[in-house]
């Protein structure tokens, strides 16, 4: 890189890691071109970029930034996963690390919340948005779904309920 393409890459992933609301460090050595490319696809998937990074280069460019503190991380193979939803990132690493045991993940940032390699297995766990609305609207929805039911039965099941109750 010469000196232009260096102030250019510092100042594009100083604006990413400060627009991003995640950022989880991954060790990827040992990883086939293959395997790259289908984690990046996934990723893509999700609205997540996934990149390889220039370690000296990328610590300049977090010194400005909220995720000054990750820059213990930059040493290595290193990528990074760059997304507005930490839960679904951590998923599909968590995962995929699982599978290749080649992808390390070190480390990240949520929010303002630093994460060691437990916390980013911890957001993994969590439901994400859309899970966590469903259970929200099921939960809401069943006990509506109840009343109804017992309205709706025919009176002759209401009168032997009443009759069967009236014995106890």
């Amino acid at each position: 890189m010469n000196k232009e393409q260096k102030k250019q890459y510092i100042n594009e992933m100083t604006t990413q890691f400060d627009k991003t609301e995640a950022v989880i460090v991954t060790h990827y050595q040992g990883l086939t071109v293959n395997q790259l490319d289908d984690l990046r696809k996934k990723m893509r998937e999700h609205g997540i970029k996934f990149k390889i990074t220039n370690n000296r280069i990328t610590k300049l460019a977090l010194k400005k930034t909220k995720c000054k503190d990750l820059s213990n991380l930059f040493s290595g193979p290193t990528a990074v996963a760059l997304s507005e939803d930490a839960i679904t990132s951590a998923k599909i690493l968590t995962k995929f690390s699982k599978e290749n045991e080649k992808l390390k993940i070190l480390g990240g940032i949520m929010g303002e919340d630093i994460l060691d390699v437990s916390g980013v297995q911890n957001v993994a766990t969590l439901p994400s948005l859309d899970e966590a609305r469903s259970k929200i609207v099921s939960i809401l929805r069943s006990p509506a779904e109840n009343i109804a039911s017992i309205l709706l039965a025919p009176a002759s099941k209401i009168a032997i309920l009443a009759l069967e109750k009236s014995k106890k």
